[in-house]
């Protein structure tokens, strides 16, 4: 399809998805129901049929990514390029600020059709759903949250609606899955922050307008020593440091952010001082939702891969998915994507209905990230030597699936979590 016919056709599904899911967001909610399960215990129950509403912005989105993003997903990783274009177009699509409100520039929609429009995005390339993640739910959630009215009209309205594009960070060389230990400093001088310090592995950098940003405001008193800022990144002493060369997700920018006497507004200060940790973790329970519905759409591209594969491939004298080897493999790759489906979905129901989520993100990320390594793995040993080689694109979803056990929380993270969660009862 011409760029011209497909810009068209956006034009269309947008008009569409905005008169058919305005009354999206609250939908999933009142068709959740409450039964009574033994002696009075009331267990909320979840309906997994999607909306009307729901559907049509799931097949939107599917179209577009076939249609635009898959076939340029393997030259974008080959190059390295950050697809500047594919931005633009899922921003005209509300796909940026999927469940901010419409007020603040976003689509105004719920968490699960986030969830759907970004499994779909990512089943066409990986890098283009990390991209829409980290702004919708790490960069544009917390300003709704915790800003103020006058923040999000500055720093979240023209990230919502694409027209700039926000990052964040909290990692730094020495303090990942220990938030508490960062070095980045923040100290105020009259009616300014003045910070220091180097963050590291940020998505979205190098072409960010803004950044979410944690410093430590008070020393000595751990993790209740961290403010939330908001931070231009054309402000004085802000600069881009080490580029990343990456096993997968090679699209999108993952940098360094240094700072060196970095000045930024006294009102950059995102809630209360000292409650940057606070912010930190909220904002990370819902952006693991978003990783594990990226898992699901790089699991998912790579069973499709397989099993078109192993129905074209003869072996033994006939076709691969004949074998009961092959079908077994596939089998497990069905249940696993569909069973981390469902957690994901769980997890994007809760935070709709305002429930506290922690856990169920937790077990989402934790379990699609592993499940999609796990898939992608498959996937490439059913393609046999071909799945080695650059002709396929089994190898990408493999090199791809493995960082989602490790952005937004390792793997062991998530467990630690999940046990919390367990024991407390």
């Amino acid at each position: 399809m011409q760029n011209d016919d497909w810009n068209g056709a956006a034009r269309d599904r947008r008009s569409k998805i905005a008169n058919g899911v305005s009354a999206c967001s609250d939908v999933w909610a009142t068709r959740a129901r409450l039964t009574t399960l033994g002696q009075g215990d009331s267990f909320p129950r979840m309906d997994t049929e999607l909306t009307p509403e729901q559907e049509m912005l799931k097949k939107s989105v599917r179209d577009f990514a076939d249609g635009v993003i898959r076939p340029r997903a393997h030259e974008l990783d080959e190059k390295g390029e950050f697809p500047r274009a594919i931005v633009k177009q899922m921003a005209e699509l509300g796909l940026m600020g999927v469940a901010i409100p419409e007020r603040w520039g976003g689509a105004g929609l719920d968490a699960l059709s986030y969830v759907l429009a970004m499994e779909e995005i990512s089943r066409g390339c990986a890098s283009c759903g990390v991209i829409m993640s980290v702004n919708n739910s790490l960069y544009c959630d917390p300003i709704l949250k915790f800003g103020t009215d006058a923040q999000r009209e500055k720093w979240l309205t023209p990230y919502a609606r694409g027209e700039k594009l926000g990052c964040y960070a909290l990692s730094e060389p020495g303090s990942g899955s220990d938030a508490a230990a960062m070095k980045t400093v923040a100290k105020r001088s009259g009616n300014e922050w003045i910070l220091n310090g180097t963050k590291n592995f940020i998505t979205n950098a190098a072409e960010a307008n803004a950044c979410v940003l944690y410093a430590m405001t008070t020393m000595g008193v751990g993790h209740k020593g961290i403010s939330g800022f908001i931070v231009p990144m054309d402000a004085p002493g802000v600069r881009i440091g080490k580029v990343e060369k990456k096993l997968g997700i090679k699209a999108s920018s993952t940098c360094s952010i240094v700072l060196e006497d970095a000045r930024i507004s006294g009102d950059g200060l995102i809630g209360k001082e000292g409650e940057g940790f606070k912010v930190a973790m909220a904002t990370l329970d819902g952006g693991r939702i978003g990783i594990a519905a990226q898992a699901l759409g790089i699991a998912r591209a790579a069973l499709e891969e397989a099993l078109q594969y192993a129905g074209e491939r003869e072996a033994f004298g006939g076709p691969l998915n004949q074998l009961q080897a092959i079908q077994f493999m596939l089998a497990d790759c069905a249940t696993e994507l569909d069973a981390a489906r469902l957690l994901t979905w769980r997890a994007a129901w809760l935070k709709d209905r305002g429930v506290r989520h922690s856990q169920e993100s937790a077990m989402a990320k934790l379990y699609a990230s592993e499940a999609s390594s796990r898939i992608a793995n498959r996937a490439l040993q059913i393609h046999g030597g071909y799945g080695y080689v650059k002709d396929y694109a089994a190898e990408r979803h493999w090199r791809d699936a493995r960082i989602t056990e490790i952005y937004e929380g390792t793997s062991e993270i998530q467990r630690l979590v999940i046990a919390r969660g367990v024991l407390k009862g």
